[in-house]
């Protein structure tokens, strides 16, 4: 073994036991982070707990980073490599942390304690961000666009799912609300006078279900309808709706998203009604993987007896979309996912909220953090 691989092995060796003497804080700031969800753009509670931990290993933080709230950037080291570390907190409406972002956070405090404790050995930056709004708000774009990530040598994060995926092929998707404005009358008196705006929904919903013999088998077109009026006797005059429109990459996505809008506009049409379609952010991208970062990650997860499973139905979760990959298409990056065992249960169901605490999410959160920071070990050496 040459002096370079010696040297390296033995980093790899204090990284771990950096992690491990940690763990008990990391594991009682992801319950904590559990049993208190904020969602998009809400996530005070959650930014402050995460700023005073990172505090605790020395970094300096930086609160409502660049004008947004809930965002933060903590800093350690002055190398000239700079390694981003990325953490979501947002929790789902309803769900709470049934996507795992407590869990998020936590891997993100422990790859930033243990690197910082090797900031001078390894001539590295390391700089946390604080990345509120994942869950359709897209913080992540927000930042970038305001010149965060600007310049790193490698953006990190993992991610919870059932099973361990190394590569992320997250789609593209875009986020709309759409909304319908008509007229209100007396359904039985007057029904005539009426314009009715949750008709303009159900022709939209038809259409939509029509177009999809024509989309690309990849394409995803889902939603809600969060208003549809307020009495059975009183014609609807505005309703309301969420959707997300996903494709492989963001030129398919314009494509398809064209052909959405003028099914919203053939319910408009056919009821009398007025459609606003408002972007809820922009447009989350396809995922580019930094090849290099990758194979360390993956040949430091199987150390740690992680066990790969991209090619099973559970795997799909790294198909999810991430505000991440608009960072990976502006600095190399990696966005692994770990298996907190939870089957059958899968993301964005509250038996994956329950799976996101107890003694398998301990050893996701450990492995993942150690993993993760021993890459940056394997990409500085």
């Amino acid at each position: 073994m040459s002096d370079v691989a010696v040297a390296t092995t033995a980093l790899k060796d204090r990284v771990r036991a950096l992690v491990d003497a940690d763990l008990p804080s990391l594991v009682a700031l992801s319950e904590a982070l559990h049993a208190d969800p904020e969602t998009a753009w809400n996530e005070h509670r959650a930014s402050a707990r995460l700023q005073e931990a990172l505090a605790s290993h020395g970094f300096a933080v930086t609160p409502a980073y660049l004008g947004l709230d809930t965002a933060f950037l903590a800093t350690a080291g002055s190398g000239p490599v700079r390694i981003g570390v990325c953490a979501e907190y947002d929790a789902l409406p309803g769900l709470g942390h049934a996507c795992g972002h407590n869990l998020i956070a936590a891997i993100a405090v422990g790859v930033a304690g243990a690197l910082a404790a090797l900031v001078d050995e390894l001539g590295i930056t390391v700089e946390v961000y604080g990345t509120p709004a994942e869950e359709g708000g897209g913080g992540k774009i927000e930042l970038l666009d305001r010149g965060a990530f600007a310049g790193l040598d490698l953006a990190l994060m993992a991610h919870p799912g059932p099973v361990d995926v190394a590569e992320a092929r997250p789609f593209a998707v875009a986020h709309s609300h759409i909304r319908y404005d008509g007229k209100a009358a007396h359904a039985g008196a007057y029904p005539e006078e009426g314009v009715n705006a949750n008709d303009a929904f159900v022709v939209a919903q038809v259409a939509i279900g029509l177009l999809r013999q024509q989309l690309p088998h990849s394409a995803r077109v889902h939603g809600i309808q969060t208003v549809g009026g307020q009495a059975p006797n009183a014609i609807p005059d505005r309703t309301e709706g969420r959707w997300y429109v996903r494709a492989e990459t963001l030129a398919e996505l314009e494509r398809i998203e064209q052909k959405v809008n003028r099914c919203f506009e053939a319910g408009a049409l056919a009821s009398g009604t007025t459609l606003t379609i408002t972007p809820e952010s922009k447009p989350y991208s396809e995922f580019r993987n930094d090849e290099r970062a990758l194979a360390f990650y993956r040949a430091n997860a199987e150390v740690l007896g992680r066990v790969f499973d991209g090619s099973s139905a559970a795997g799909r979760m790294n198909r999810a979309s991430t505000d991440m990959g608009n960072v990976s298409q502006v600095v190399p990056a990696i966005h692994p996912y770990i298996g907190v065992g939870s089957l059958p249960a899968t993301n964005h169901q509250p038996e994956f909220a329950a799976a996101c605490v107890g003694p398998l999410a301990e050893k996701a959160l450990r492995d993942a953090a150690v993993a993760l920071a021993q890459t940056v070990v394997d990409v500085v050496s």
